[in-house]
């Protein structure tokens, strides 16, 4: 039998793995055979033949977090390499980096943050709908379950902000005024390059940071004032498909259970029954390089075994994905009784953290970036969480008051977190679908807490939170709900484990081009970097999707795999999604310019595309009509000819039902 041939496909014109939609016009031409940049669907579900398959490759994956994993993933499913050669490193003892959830009901659980997640996490469901099941039978993958859940248990949120000591605050608008929501219309329309260096604070005033939306913004996405307006565009941009849903949460999806259980389990599973291996107490600092001119080639991996150091060789035809810089890197731990106690300096890591393997490749070429911007200064990027286990007590009666669904259910409990928007520390709880963890007792809930501020005393327990037990934490979060007079009751029957992360949110530090360096830095030849540290074209950062992402377009580029990973979702561009934006940052009252939309497509194929007006057809035309004199600022009789003229051409789409 022959063997089939493939055509080779290369015009001479480079291929392009990692899309940027803004880049240009994208257009149909002969040349072109490939979907919009931005474009998500099945047609991308192609598997390459691969063209330059090397006999005895390898693959070296330092760091075992979400992006590790999904290198190893697509090095096997769009690669076709084999699992066996894949070792991954990681200096922890178990997969999963910040992706973790462990415990037990005795010493209580502990989970050091959660995953938000939408519909179009596109490189997220890529993957996991190859992924089977956790619970399901054979053959379903993690979206299918994924699906299942929040498709019988939609998510939402009826206790979103708290103020005055156990009062539910309104949070039925945004809260803007008119001219703060032209500050947020301007940053969408700024260029990405006019803000390198730009803090939040820098940009909105200070009316802005005190509404209903930056409560919602910062306590949902975890920003501080002073960290990168950049990034807060890009998460504007990301995510405004979700903005009328941002009030109640109604925007989003939830695992049924922590996000260790729930993601790094199954793909574990499914990549060690490919052959795939896990080394750990393995901690890679630095890679040997072979420089010519520009051309940078991994020629070994130096590593910390145990206390030993040893090189690992990187062959000639190897392939290397490290990870730059760590989230949860130095965390302290605390509990009921003691307070965490930082090991890492304010302003320097250490060679022995996680961010060495990047502070040495910086040194070696200004393609890496430049890791000090955002290990610099732990006093900007850190906050603390803290993992209640609780039995029935008067706090758990409280949590029935604001809840969803009773939280013994196995439904959605808060529907996400709640924030009290008068706390010094800028505190919020969770309590998401219980059992958080398979082996939970039924009678236990696991409960989320964290903060942003961690150089103010707190409302009731005159502290910093770091300098807080758990005993503390519990006392103040009662007394934001108004049962502080029940602390005891509540201590009695709850265990708190608490995490103080120095470098939760410093992706989010002020950066400017060129401070993260590319997936695949300019003249590597064997090297992709990978996770929330390096340079994407439009997506943000501090999300599974994203750090999948960067996995994707390393193994593709460093295979030569003809397979493109597209831009983010293009809903930003759907003016359904323009509109309803529009709307909800108008404190769902019409935009300006809504009710002549609505006069021009009413009765046509269109008018699906708008959101209902809150009044009677009939007021509609008075109401335009005065929309119309307002925007043009003219007088009334050459208002009224306008919107004549507008009419006109009404009738003309609704009424022509005959001729040419």
């Amino acid at each position: 039998m022959t063997k089939a041939k493939f055509p080779v496909v290369d015009n001479g014109a480079p291929f392009r793995v990692e899309n940027d939609t803004t880049a240009g016009y994208w257009h149909h031409r002969p040349e072109n055979t490939l979907p919009p940049p931005d474009m998500m669907g099945a047609y991308m579900r192609n598997r390459p033949v691969p063209g330059n398959q090397i006999k005895g490759r390898r693959a070296w994956i330092i760091g075992s977090g979400i992006a590790g994993l999904a290198a190893a993933f697509y090095m096997i499913r769009d690669g076709g390499m084999a699992g066996e050669n894949i070792t991954i490193l990681d200096a922890m003892d178990i997969e999963g980096g910040s992706l973790d959830g462990a415990g037990n009901p005795d010493d209580g659980y502990i989970i050091r943050g959660g995953r938000e997640m939408n519909w179009n996490y596109d490189n997220l469901w890529d993957m996991f709908q190859d992924i089977q099941a956790l619970e399901l039978p054979e053959g379903y993958s993690v979206l299918d379950e994924y699906r299942l859940v929040n498709d019988n248990d939609p998510n939402y949120s009826k206790a979103r902000l708290m103020h005055k000591r156990g009062e539910i605050r309104d949070f039925s608008t945004l809260g803007l005024s008119h001219s703060q929501q032209w500050e947020l219309i301007r940053l969408l329309l700024k260029r990405k390059e006019d803000l390198d260096d730009i803090t939040i604070e820098q940009y909105f005033s200070a009316g802005f940071l005190e509404t209903n939306f930056w409560y919602l913004w910062r306590s949902m996405f975890a920003f501080e004032n002073w960290q990168s307006l950049l990034e807060m565009k890009l998460y504007m941009h990301r995510f405004l498909d979700a903005l009328d849903g941002l009030k109640d949460m109604s925007a989003l999806i939830f695992p049924k259970y922590n996000q260790y259980d729930s993601f790094v389990r199954p793909l574990v599973d499914h990549l060690k029954k490919q052959g795939v291996k896990v080394q750990f107490d393995t901690r890679a600092y630095d890679l040997d390089m072979a420089v010519e001119g520009a051309a940078h080639t991994v020629t070994a991996i130096r590593t910390k075994i145990g206390e030993k150091d040893e090189v690992i060789a990187v062959g000639p035809n190897d392939v290397v994905f490290a990870l730059t810089g760590s989230m949860t890197e130095g965390t302290a731990y605390g509990d009921m009784e003691t307070a965490p106690v930082l090991q890492r300096g304010q302003h320097e890591p250490g060679e022995t953290s996680d961010w060495a393997l990047w502070k040495n490749l910086a040194k070696k070429s200004p393609v890496f970036g430049n890791p000090q911007k955002f290990y610099g200064d732990i006093d900007q990027s850190m906050w603390e969480s803290v993992t209640l286990t609780c039995k029935p007590s008067p706090f758990v009666e409280k949590l029935k008051e604001l809840s969803v669904n009773d939280p013994y259910s196995g439904k959605s409990v808060t529907g996400g977190i709640i924030t009290f928007t008068d706390s010094n520390w800028v505190l919020s709880f969770t309590c998401n679908r219980q059992p958080h963890f398979p082996d939970q007792p039924g009678d236990v809930l696991v409960v989320w807490v964290y903060a942003l501020l961690m150089d103010k005393q707190g409302n009731y327990v005159k502290k910093p939170m770091p300098a807080c037990t758990g005993r503390e934490i519990i006392a103040e979060l009662c007394y934001h709900l108004g049962i502080e007079d029940q602390v005891d009751a509540v201590v009695a029957n709850t265990k708190a484990r608490l995490a103080l992360m120095p470098y939760i949110t410093s992706m989010f530090m002020p950066r400017a081009a060129g401070d993260r360096p590319h997936v695949v830095p300019a003249g590597c030849k064997n090297l992709a970097l990978l996770g929330q540290f390096v340079e994407t074209s439009n997506d943000i950062i501090f999300t599974m999707d994203s750090s999948i992402r960067t996995a994707r377009v390393g193994v593709y580029t460093l295979l030569g795999l003809r397979k493109q990973v597209p831009d983010i979702s293009p809903v930003q561009y759907d003016i359904r999604t323009l509109f309803k934006a529009a709307r909800a940052l108008n404190n769902d009252q019409p935009f300006p310019g809504e009710r002549l939309l609505h006069r021009l497509l009413d009765k046509t194929y269109f008018a699906h595309i708008l959101p209902p007006l809150p009044e009677r057809e009939g007021s509609i035309r008075e109401r335009a009509e005065s929309e119309l004199a307002g925007l043009l600022g003219a007088g009334e009789q050459a208002a009224g000819r306008v919107f004549g003229w507008l009419e006109k051409l009404r009738e003309d789409f609704t009424d022509r039902k005959k001729g040419g």
